[in-house]
């Protein structure tokens, strides 16, 4: 595939690459982050700081090399695909250790997988074509599949929602015991305050070198310390003083400050993502397909994108759901349906489909500071088409448990990378918050998820896109680059969507 994405670009960082040098072992880094996570139980949410803290504790059968192909983790190898599609065969590595002194075998993955599959949004989403999970022996497992399904590797091989593999004794739906096969190792964990994480001994990696996400994971800090820093502004200026090592999800207008800084230096993600405003398609207002096309009607992108980010050096307008240098990159359902900025034909429709002055919530934090700038412009276009609009600013934490109830929202707003399976999406699962679950949905999806030969999947993508424009589940708003800070002291750090600690390491 043409993925060309934040493993590959350029940044404004310039340091020599970590493989070139001997990397001192030994130190504490301490990272920010933008506020306390709601869970550390990374199957159970879908948010990217649960995913960014935990994939250090916890790991997968598979991830991700530096391409955004999937590779094996706590896997031996790729699985083994029967002729038919419908049989994997997972070769699981030996002598790997349990934080608790336990060694990993299959029954602990099937345990594993089948928790995931209960709880995990992607989870389910996978488990509608399981038809079973089983130990062939202590060291491989079988999953057998109803139908072909292509996303199953790329599912198993994402922090998101992740399928972790843990202890079978320890498979509680609430997690309170946090124990994984990670190259750190929970040890304190204080509200508000940090997440303390310590090296594992007992960790075995991979062999050969580090390949993005994949290979091996080399264990040079003694700790990372994940710090809240909700306020964006606080984590400017921190970045900039050198208070932290790593400075995540900052404000692009603060580039050049950060540049001129000489305690830190900007890391740009390029193109990093996308934001998005997700429907409730179950209950209130937003229930109304014709209300939210709308909504849609009545939004500028372009303002949104302009106030979020400021000048196009950050930011393009775009209604494809990926950028042209993405093999998934299609137009189709966008003419008409993108950057319409028309609040008095919005109004006209929004009448037209029975909308009553019900307000219109909108969910937001403003920890993600370019989050709450396009809601605060939505909201005054979707004033000028009539909407009554509520707008509920909240901490990141408490937005990810409120969007989970029906009842509280009409919109949330959210982001998200490019990502290289468009299964991953979370809207497309109908166990996702915004619920979206439709016949036109269902045909689309399934029709792509079950096809295996990669040609034709591009073609089954267009049919999902089409989809997504026709019953507005979301609205993509626009590509953005992301900016991210990091200690000149600090060494081996990649850029990557999940920023991630390994590999890292302090110079003395």
């Amino acid at each position: 595939m043409r993925l060309k994405l934040a493993f590959l670009v350029a940044t404004a960082l310039v340091a020599t690459p970590s493989f070139l040098m001997a990397q001192e072992k030994g130190g504490v880094i301490n990272v920010a982050t933008i506020g306390e996570p709601p869970t550390l139980d990374p199957m159970v949410s879908t948010a990217d700081l649960v995913g960014i803290v935990t994939q250090h504790i916890f790991e997968t059968l598979y991830t991700f090399d530096k391409n955004w192909k999937v590779t094996p983790l706590l896997a031996e190898s790729l699985p083994e695909i029967s002729a038919d599609g419908k049989t994997y065969t997972i070769k699981l590595r030996t002598g790997i250790k349990f934080h608790d002194g336990s060694d990993m075998t299959s029954e602990d993955v099937v345990a594993s997988l089948e928790r995931w599959k209960k709880l995990a949004s992607r989870g389910k989403q996978a488990a509608g074509f399981i038809d079973g999970i089983a130990a062939a022996d202590p060291a491989t497992v079988t999953i057998t599949l109803k139908q072909p399904y292509a996303p199953l590797a790329s599912l198993l091989a994402f922090n998101n929602s992740a399928a972790i593999i843990i202890p079978a004794e320890k498979q509680a739906d609430t997690m309170t015991d946090f124990v994984g096969t990670g190259p750190y190792m929970l040890k304190e964990r204080k509200a508000d305050q940090y997440i303390q994480l310590a090296r594992f001994d007992g960790y075995k990696p991979r062999e050969g070198e580090s390949d993005g996400y994949g290979g091996a994971r080399h264990q040079y800090l003694d700790e990372i310390r994940f710090v809240p820093v909700p306020d964006p502004n606080t984590r400017v200026e921190a970045a900039v003083s050198g208070q932290y090592d790593y400075v995540d999800s900052l404000p692009v207008e603060s580039f050049d400050k950060l540049k001129a800084s000489t305690a830190t230096q900007p890391l740009l993600l390029k193109p990093f993502g996308y934001p998005v405003f997700v429907f409730n398609t179950a209950e209130g207002a937003a229930k109304n397909v014709e209300v939210r096309k709308a909504i849609r009607q009545a939004l500028s992108m372009e303002d949104m994108m302009a106030a979020a980010f400021g000048g196009t050096d950050f930011y393009a307008l775009n209604g494809n759901i990926y950028p042209s240098n993405y093999v998934w990159s299609t137009d189709a359902g966008v003419e008409g349906n993108y950057n319409a900025a028309d609040p008095e034909g919005a109004a006209a429709a929004a009448k037209a489909a029975g909308y009553n002055g019900e307000p219109i919530r909108i969910l937001t934090s403003r920890q993600y500071e370019f989050h709450y700038k396009m809601a605060q412009v939505a909201a005054e276009y979707l004033k000028l088409a009539g909407f009554t609009v509520d707008m509920q600013v909240v901490d990141w934490a408490t937005l990810t448990q409120r969007r989970a109830d029906k009842a509280l929202w009409d919109i949330y707003i959210t982001h998200s990378p490019f990502l290289p399976e468009p299964a991953l999406i979370g809207s497309l699962s109908t166990s996702s918050p915004g619920w979206w679950d439709t016949p036109t949905r269902k045909a689309a999806v399934d029709a792509f998820t079950s096809e295996v030969d990669p040609d034709k999947r591009v073609a089954l993508w267009a049919d999902v896109q089409k989809a997504i424009y026709a019953d507005v589940p979301f609205m993509k708003i626009g590509d953005f680059n992301a900016v991210a800070a990091v200690s000149t002291k600090l060494e081996g750090v990649d850029p990557a969507p999940w920023p991630y600690f390994w590999n890292a390491s302090i110079k003395k």
